[in-house]
């Protein structure tokens, strides 16, 4: 009754079907995966202001200076004064090397000591 060709034809539609259900399948899956990564990306922007928020509240200046006063016998704390930290003939200035190879152009400066700073370039 039926012929090969009618078989093959309905062998493709139903295959056709199935595949069509299984990306659909597929992209229902994707889709509420999409949602739940978009749903985990507003809570961490939410938490992330909340803590920028609280972080604004925690350095606010006058809370930090009532702070201050009120654990200043505690932790020995004593205002400086500008003139403490350093005098201006304390301070190296920078000497020329005449002799290094770009002397020609101006020198090169050499401050006098070492200097422990830590800057995070790298060497050359």
């Amino acid at each position: 009754m039926f012929r090969t060709t009618d078989t093959v034809l309905i062998a493709v539609m139903v295959s056709a079907a199935a595949f069509t259900y299984q990306t659909k399948h597929d992209a229902e899956d994707e889709l509420r995966a999409l949602r739940r990564i978009e749903s985990q990306i507003r809570y961490e922007e939410e938490t992330a202001d909340l803590l920028r928020a609280d972080w604004s509240l925690l350095t606010q200046p006058v809370r930090l200076q009532t702070l201050a006063e009120a654990y200043k016998d505690e932790l020995n704390l004593h205002p400086i004064d500008a003139r403490q930290i350093a005098d201006l003939a304390e301070i190296p200035l920078p000497t020329i090397d005449v002799d290094a190879p770009g002397a020609a152009l101006g020198g090169r400066l050499v401050s006098e000591g070492t200097d422990a700073t830590t800057t995070g370039s790298t060497p050359r």
